[in-house]
């Protein structure tokens, strides 16, 4: 938390909020990420088209922030680890499992789904806090990361 900046912290969230209710009013979709990743490959060509262009603006987004850093003085962390190819695949098919397991991601729950008062999406955030909650904590304080 000694790196906290509520200022981009605040344009971060209303960016992401105003890219979810934009998709919605005019799409009439969720911006789940799993759920528009999942579909992808079974798209029509109109479906395809916006599916695509979200991830290519995430993409692009996250591309621009790391070359040239934010305007806060917001830098991508450059992690030191280097973990192998193998550690890397599975740790994302985990992440597709759990997902799929949820019927969605942190996105498509946390920010969608609450917005809509879904019950499942606040058990699904809930637990999805805990989670990483319980996760850092054994990471950080039992095991010395």
């Amino acid at each position: 938390m000694s790196s906290f900046t509520p200022v981009s912290a605040l344009l971060g969230g209303l960016l992401i909020g105003g890219g979810a209710s934009l998709l919605l009013l005019s799409l009439g979709r969720m911006a789940g990420i799993s759920g528009i990743v999942g579909a992808l490959p079974f798209s029509r060509r109109i479906e395809l088209a916006w599916r695509a262009l979200f991830l290519l603006g995430l993409v692009a987004g996250a591309a621009l922030l790391y070359r040239f850093g934010g305007p806060f003085g917001v830098q991508a962390p450059v992690s030191r680890a280097h973990f192998p190819a193998w550690l890397l695949i599975v740790a994302g098919l985990l992440v597709g499992y759990g997902t799929a397991m949820s019927h969605g991601c942190t996105s498509g729950h946390g920010v969608c789904g609450l917005a809509r008062r879904s019950p499942r999406s606040l058990v699904a955030t809930l637990v999805f806090l805990l989670t990483g909650m319980f996760t850092a904590s054994v990471l950080r304080h039992w095991l010395g990361g």
